[in-house]
This record gives structure tokens, C-alpha cells and sequence, in this order.
């Protein structure tokens, strides 16, 4: 039989679609709240609705789930992963450096490797803290985007973690290679960003999206890109790609965001050029400032050295 939940929409939902709102209210897939509302599964203000439709803070919504067998089991799955390397382990927390092409945990629909399945094949125990499926994780990154991710390990950890992230104490620094010259050469993007309304897969500066902040500095400039260091205040999905697409300067090798694929394909890249080159935080277990640094990777060092070659 279907499990039938009524909810009233939180404040901080109003104005997300149908199927954003059903996945975070509920713990299911977005595809899965898609396919809900295709079957009139899901109902807002006593009518049935489709995925892309809007909800409002106040409104009633009604979803009828399936039952607990008929929804995907998501787990970790113990696999080594090539190249990732641990910047540091302690009691406490362990850093890794990621690959491009893993993801930080397993979801729905994902079959590539995994931090969390690396980390169990090398025999790391990590925090229960969290869904079964990402304990331990307290930031991600994507799974095209390389570089620096902490992983809790104990329970202490994790909340402490969890809140410095929220609370924006965590300093985040990225390098990425943008298309032309970013002018002013140090600026501030201070711009919301939401999911776009004509791809589920895509984000972008939206009044109704959530706030953002992304500061860069210009760190070397060429004939066709330049080379920035971008420091975060928040961590929205995309956000780099989003608000440097939106100064009309996408990540080179960034077709989703704008950028020529001619110059990517010159550089030889297949990514986005967007590392995590910095994290640092106060030590959950000592109370110390920690500073982690990664190099780049030889896919963006080769794009890098051919750019600087390029005339």
C-alpha cells in the first residue's frame, strides 16, 4: 500500500518546483518526485500537479509514496578509487584530494566510484552521522570538479563541521581558467542562484534562488583565458560555473555554461578547469586552524601549460 504524507511547505521551499520540493521534503530521488507527479501522485492544494509547477509557502501538499520496498536502496559500496589521494587522517577527520569523475557519495542513478567507497576500500571508518548513503559528508564537490574534500570520522566531528559550513568559517579556495579577461581584475559576485527553470541539470542567477557569494582575484592572464583564484562564501551547487558564466566568462572547457568547446578541445580538456586548491578550518578535535593545499591535476596542468603557449 502507498504511504500517503501531508505536509505543509516551509518558508524556505516557496517557490522551488513540484519535484525539488517533494525529493528534499520526503528523502526521495528528484527523478523519482518527477515520476510521482507524472503518475498524479502528488497533490497541492487539492490538486494534482506536475513536476514543474511551483509550491508556495503555506501550501498543503499530499504525496503518496511507495512503499518502503519500492524505493531504491542507495549504499556505500567499498571500491578503490585510482588517484585519490589522503591529504591527512587523524581521529577525527580525514582529507582527501578528489579525482575528476567521482562523486562524494552514492546516489540514485550514479554508478561511477565514490570518496565515501574509496575510503571504506582503504579501510577507513567514517561517522554514522548523516544518511546512510553520504555519512561523514559535510561539503561536496562535483563530480566533475577536482581537489580538496574533508570526511568526518567521529560524531563530534561532524556536528562541528556540519555548522562551520553552514556558518560560512570554512575558507574555500578554487583556481579556475575562465574564457577572456575578467575586468575589474579582483571583484565580488554577490548574485542568488536557483535552479534553472528549463533544465533540471543546470543552475543560474535567479531572483527566487538562494543567495550566493563568490569573490575572485585575476592570477595570470593569456591571449584567449585567464587564470583566477576564487575564494567561496557559500557553497551552492554550480557556483564557481554559475557566477562566472554570469560575468560572461564560463570556466574554459564548460560547454553547459557557455564556454567555446573549440578552446577546450584545443587544451585537450574533457571538464570544466576547476580545482579546490585550498581548504581550511578550525580543527574539530584541537581547536586549531588547519590548512590543507592540493596541486592541479596533470589534466589541468597540460590544458594550462598550451594555453600559455598559445599565441
Amino acid at each position: 500500500m502507498p504511504d500517503v504524507r501531508n505536509v505543509l511547505v516551509p518558508e524556505g521551499l516557496a517557490g522551488e518546483r513540484v519535484d525539488a520540493a517533494v525529493a528534499r521534503l520526503f528523502g526521495v530521488s528528484r527523478t523519482k518526485a518527477a515520476e510521482l507527479a507524472a503518475e498524479g501522485h502528488v497533490v497541492l492544494d487539492g490538486s494534482a500537479v506536475g513536476k514543474s509547477e511551483r509550491v508556495h509557502d503555506g501550501s498543503h501538499l499530499e504525496v503518496s509514496l511507495p512503499s518502503p520496498q519500492e524505493v531504491p536502496r542507495v549504499e556505500v559500496v567499498a571500491e578503490p578509487v585510482p588517484g585519490m589521494r589522503v591529504v591527512h587522517d587523524d581521529d577525527d577527520i580525514v582529507v582527501v584530494d578528489k579525482p575528476v569523475g567521482v562523486a562524494a557519495h552514492p546516489s540514485v542513478g550514479w554508478t561511477g566510484p565514490t570518496v565515501l567507497g574509496g575510503l571504506a576500500a582503504a579501510g577507513y571508518r567514517i561517522t554514522t552521522s548523516g544518511a546512510s548513503e553520504r555519512q561523514g559528508i559535510v561539503s561536496r564537490l562535483d563530480v566533475g570538479t577536482s581537489g580538496l574534500m574533508v570526511v568526518c570520522k567521529s560524531e563530534y566531528a561532524y556536528s562541528v563541521l556540519k555548522r562551520a559550513f553552514k556558518e560560512r568559517t570554512v575558507d574555500k579556495t578554487y583556481h579556475a581558467l575562465v574564457q577572456g579577461l575578467p575586468d575589474p581584475h579582483v571583484g565580488t559576485v554577490d548574485a542568488p542562484i536557483g535552479r534553472h527553470p528549463g533544465h533540471d541539470y543546470k543552475f543560474a542567477v535567479m531572483d527566487s534562488g538562494k543567495h550566493a557569494i563568490t569573490h575572485y582575484e585575476l592570477l595570470e592572464a593569456h591571449r584567449h583565458a585567464s587564470l583566477v583564484e576564487v575564494h567561496l562564501e557559500t557553497g551552492r551547487t554550480h557556483q564557481i560555473r554559475v557566477h562566472m558564466a554570469a560575468l560572461r566568462h564560463p570556466c574554459v572547457g564548460d560547454p553547459l555554461y557557455g564556454a567555446d568547446p573549440t578552446l577546450g578541445r584545443r587544451l585537450g580538456l574533457e571538464r570544466q578547469w576547476l580545482h579546490a586548491m585550498g581548504l581550511g578550518f578550525t580543527h574539530p578535535g584541537t581547536g586549531e586552524y588547519v590548512h590543507y593545499e592540493s596541486t592541479y591535476p596533470e589534466d589541468l596542468q597540460v590544458a594550462l601549460d598550451r594555453l600559455r603557449d598559445l599565441r
